[in-house]
């Protein structure tokens, strides 16, 4: 089945990801695109409707990021949000201006036109939004008209109801903006006609179809992790494929408590799966020996994976193909867009760390999908809930939980002490609905007093949000009595730790993981 696609042009917006979120939830498919995109690449992809992105620069810079104004003339509509709108307006003949007044953060826009955007809000009606720019529209283009003001912009949001072009000042896509996703929904429904048809059934389908017709008879290896992702894209191209799937699953060292046995029973007794397991927690160690970055921990980490792979691979015979469980916000952090403006956060071993040598072809099924469409479509698949509903755990493990050089040492450490964090965490019915819960181990080490002796040893951060898409995440308020026997346990449990604090940090401006 042919979806209709909606196509967002990015001009480095943080909120690029999100306006994504919104369409998807509206059962509509989209992809991101870097607004360099070609012409003749636009038409290709055959969009039913496009949209154009906020971004940090401004339009009236020289180098400020553009794009082919040919997909004004493509028939199709447009909705250009914030940066979008300020450059559709002085592509088609508008006026931009630096603002005498910034707007950053809530403002009113006032309804002057119920149409396009506000064809679901009241004429004459105010509505809150979320305004985020040092520019602002003062000429619209010939055949526009003002459909929305704030006391800020004369042109909050504008039209051109026979072209179907409209562009807002705003963010609908943030929560902060009361009617948002009523706009968004109207710019898809009502003003580009789409259909609310892709459904984790559709893309199930679609998948199997497209996996076939990409493996044919070759065989295929599936790095499994026992996470939500692997596993659902296991199962998914097992559907597809059989037994010309092989997974693997690598123990690599840093790996939580008990949770190598625990993987093993899952995939080969409830998911029925040809699985491959292989202990390869001392060679990570060693090529994980003295390095303290971040980012060089991730790629080695992705590097040894992608060796064992090849290495497991040449023992089943010829096989072609390599599946990961690759997410849209891995790919989006991990990869800024070719030739746009989008900045790279950190590298995913999934995405980030595959040798230019490689020789299996990637199968990324799950590449296009936020994390709670992943949990749909395994509930579409059978996949039994707790596997459905296992908090996130990165590729790179508890590697990137021991700041600092990995050692054997800090490793016990941080895996007893998130043990009995996830163990207290679950006795409080919060495990799912928590995003992540977990424990870090700093590289630093401060005195306390055990008896009556002193102390010298290493200090554990407990870290607990939530999420929808790990896009963006608030810390969890955890109980102080659950924080306290926490604490207390960790402490009295375990050896070599004599100090627990909590992560009070946000996403932005802080990561999820620590590193």
């Amino acid at each position: 089945m042919e979806h209709s696609l909606v196509l967002i042009l990015d001009f480095g917006a943080q909120y690029t990801q999100l306006i994504a979120r919104r369409v998807r939830e509206q059962r509509v498919y989209c992809e991101i695109h870097p607004c360099t995109i070609s012409l003749d690449k636009v038409r290709a992809l055959k969009p039913r409707a496009i949209i154009l992105s906020g971004g940090p620069a401004s339009t009236l810079e020289a180098d400020s990021p553009t794009t082919d104004p040919g997909i004004f003339e493509l028939g199709v509509p447009v909705l250009g949000i914030c940066y979008g709108m300020q450059l559709l307006c002085r592509l088609l003949g508008g006026k931009v201006e630096k603002a005498e007044h910034r707007e950053y953060g809530p403002a009113v826009v006032e309804i002057e036109r119920a149409v396009g955007v506000f064809d679901a809000l009241a004429l004459g009606g105010k509505t809150n939004v979320w305004m985020s720019h040092g520019d602002r529209v003062i000429a619209l283009p010939p055949g526009f008209v003002a459909i929305g003001k704030s006391d800020g912009s004369p042109f909050a949001a504008a039209g051109h109801p026979e072209r179907k072009i409209y562009g807002v000042q705003f963010h609908p896509e943030v929560a902060h903006t009361d009617r948002g996703t009523d706009m968004l929904a109207s710019f898809l429904f009502d003003v580009a006609d789409l259909k609310p048809d892709w459904t984790s059934r559709s893309f199930i389908d679609d998948t199997v179809e497209r996996v076939r017709a990409q493996v044919g008879k070759g065989q295929v290896v599936c790095g499994l992790s026992g996470g939500v992702d692997s596993s659902v894209a296991a199962v998914l191209v097992s559907r597809a494929i059989g037994e010309q799937l092989t997974c693997i699953f690598v123990d690599n060292g840093v790996l939580r408590k008990d949770e190598a046995s625990q993987v093993v029973q899952m995939v080969r007794h409830h998911l029925s799966l040809k699985l491959v397991h292989v202990d390869a927690g001392a060679r990570f160690m060693k090529e994980l020996a003295g390095i303290t970055d971040p980012e060089t921990k991730r790629k080695t980490i992705g590097r040894v994976f992608i060796e064992i792979f090849e290495e497991e691979a040449k023992k089943l015979g010829q096989v072609d193909f390599l599946v990961q469980g690759t997410l849209y916000p891995d790919v989006i952090e991990s990869v800024s867009f070719k030739g746009g403006p989008s900045v790279v956060i950190k590298t995913h071993h999934n995405v980030g760390g595959l040798p230019d040598r490689m020789k299996m072809s990637l199968i990324e099924p799950l590449r296009e999908l936020f994390k709670d469409e992943v949990r749909e479509v395994g509930e579409e698949l059978g996949i039994p809930k707790p596997m459905l509903w296992r908090q996130p755990f990165p590729g790179p493990g508890l590697a990137i939980r021991c700041l600092g050089e990995v050692t054997e040492e800090k490793l016990a450490i941080v895996r007893e002490a998130d043990a009995i964090l996830l163990e207290e965490v679950r006795a409080a019915g919060l495990y799912e609905s928590l995003w992540q819960s977990f424990c870090v181990i700093l590289p630093v080490r401060t005195v306390g007093v055990m008896g009556d002796g002193r102390t010298y040893e290493y200090v554990v951060a407990v870290r607990a949000v939530h999420s929808r898409d790990a896009m963006t995440a608030d810390w969890a308020r955890l109980p102080y009595e659950l924080l306290a026997r926490v604490s207390t346990r960790i402490i009295n449990e375990v050896r070599g730790c004599n100090r627990v604090v909590y992560d009070i940090s946000s996403k932005p401006p802080a990561t999820i993981e620590w590193e």
